[in-house]
């Protein structure tokens, strides 16, 4: 009877450490990284605090003046990062995956017609014989 509770009691001290590092585990750098840096975890994290949104309605503006309208005057680049301000805070993380998606179907389908053009075949025949 003491033995079996003895060994029970080394069982149980066992499988006590083993889910403990197991529960530490979960909070190292590396499973920090795997529970928080997928696409799918960002999304839920961007529902919640809305950080694309918030970030484009600050990068959006600068990017548009600095590129588009960079020698317009004072007053068209106030206006332009009005606007764009407007639009960086309706986009989220869905509606910036779903533009890098489209713009990224434009330069794969470019290449897919590219590819599968037919292509001119010459049988031998010159141009200028009866049998063209």
């Amino acid at each position: 009877m003491v033995c079996s509770l003895k060994a029970q009691h080394e069982l149980k001290g066992e499988l006590l450490l083993k889910d403990t590092k197991g529960y530490f585990k979960q909070f190292t750098l590396g499973g920090l990284i795997k529970k928080y840096a997928t696409p799918s975890a960002f999304l839920k994290i961007d529902d919640k605090l809305n950080l694309s949104s918030s970030i484009m309605s600050m990068v959006l503006p600068f990017l548009v003046n600095s590129t588009l309208f960079k020698g317009s005057g004072f007053l068209t680049k106030t206006l332009v990062g009005l606007a764009s301000n407007k639009v960086g805070k309706t986009l989220d993380a869905e509606h910036l995956s779903a533009i890098f998606n489209s713009v990224k179907s434009w330069f794969s389908g470019s290449r897919k017609k590219a590819e599968h053009a037919p292509q001119y075949v010459d049988y031998g025949i010159p141009p200028d014989s009866e049998t063209y």
